[in-house]
C-alpha cells in the first residue's frame, strides 16, 4: 500500500499556535520534507520529536518531489512543512500534491495558522469578499500589470511583503491605485507583533520614520463602488475575463453586471451567440 502525504500547517511565529494533530503526525510520519531545515528543526526539537528531515524548497522541488513519491509508494508516510503557516500557500508544496493526485497518493491536510487569515481578521476592513495575491512580481513591469488588474477589484486585497520592497510596494499603490484604506501587520504573533491601520500614504509615512523590520502582511481596501467604472464596456470585459479564469458563462454575466451595476440581462445579451 501507499503511504500517505501530510500538508501540516505550523506556527508563524509563536510556537505555542500548532495543533495537537500536527504534532501527532510530525511524530509518526517516517520523513518530513521542511523549506528550511535549520529553522523546522528548532519546532521539533521544542516538541522532541525525531522524525527524519529532508529539505524540500523551491529550487528542489520538482526533483525531491520525484523523490518524495517513490517514498510514498514504498508506504512510508511524508509531512510536508513550510518556514511559516501552510505550505503550497506562497511556499513550497503545490507540486508535490499535484504529483500525488495524478498517482492516486492519498494526501491530508492538517490545517493550522494563516498569515494572511490573521492579518485580514484584525485589519478592520471588509472580510466577507478578499482575494490573496501572495507575494508581487519583483519586475516592475510585472508589478504595474498586476496592479492594473487590481485597479478595479472590489474585494478586500491581501499581499505577503518583505521589509526591503514594502515602501516601493505602498508607494506604486497609492500611484496606480489611489489613497486607499489599508492595515500592515509585522511578525504577527511574536514580541513584537505590529498593526498599522490608515491611509497608505500615512503608512508610508510612518514606516519610512520607524523603517521596515520583520516579514509584512498588507491589507488593502478594493475600489469602492461608488468609484467602479460603469457600462457595458466594463461589464464585458469583466466577463471575459472572469470566463478567462475557468468560471461559467453564466456566473461570469452575473459577477460582471454586480461590478457594473446594471442589469445582469443587458450583460448576458452580449454572449447570447457565443
Amino acid at each position: 500500500m501507499n503511504g500517505k502525504l501530510y500538508i501540516c500547517a505550523t506556527p508563524i511565529g509563536n510556537l505555542r499556535d500548532i495543533t495537537f494533530r500536527v504534532l501527532d503526525v510530525l511524530k509518526e510520519v517516517d520523513i518530513v520534507a521542511a523549506e528550511d531545515t535549520r529553522n523546522t528543526i528548532k519546532l521539533l526539537n521544542h516538541y522532541d520529536i525525531h522524525s527524519k528531515l529532508i529539505s524540500y524548497h523551491k529550487f528542489n522541488e520538482v526533483k525531491v518531489s520525484d523523490e518524495i513519491i517513490d517514498t510514498l509508494k514504498n508506504g512510508f508516510n511524508v509531512a510536508v512543512v513550510s518556514d511559516a503557516g501552510m505550505p503550497c500557500i506562497s511556499d513550497p508544496g503545490e507540486v508535490i500534491v499535484k504529483r500525488c493526485i495524478e498517482e492516486k497518493i492519498e494526501v491530508e491536510v492538517i490545517p493550522g495558522p494563516s498569515a494572511s487569515l490573521a492579518a485580514l481578521a484584525m485589519s478592520g476592513l471588509d472580510t466577507r469578499r478578499f482575494c490573496f495575491e501572495g507575494f508581487l512580481p519583483r519586475q516592475k513591469n510585472n508589478r504595474k500589470a498586476l496592479f492594473e488588474e487590481l485597479k478595479n477589484e472590489p474585494r478586500t486585497i491581501i499581499i505577503y511583503e518583505s521589509p526591503k520592497r514594502l515602501i516601493n510596494t505602498m508607494e506604486d499603490i497609492l500611484s496606480l491605485l489611489g489613497d486607499r484604506n489599508v492595515s500592515v501587520s509585522r511578525e504577527m504573533t511574536k514580541l513584537y507583533e505590529e498593526t498599522f491601520r490608515g491611509k497608505v500614504s500615512r503608512a508610508i509615512e510612518y514606516f519610512k520614520m520607524k523603517g521596515a523590520k520583520g516579514e509584512f502582511v498588507l491589507v488593502m481596501e478594493g475600489i469602492k463602488k461608488e468609484n467602479l467604472p460603469l457600462g457595458i464596456e466594463y461589464a464585458r470585459g469583466q466577463a471575459i475575463k472572469y470566463m478567462s479564469l475557468g468560471v461559467t458563462k453564466k456566473d461570469a454575466v452575473k459577477q460582471a453586471a454586480k461590478d457594473a451595476g446594471i442589469p445582469k440581462r443587458e450583460v448576458y445579451d452580449l454572449f447570447k451567440e457565443d
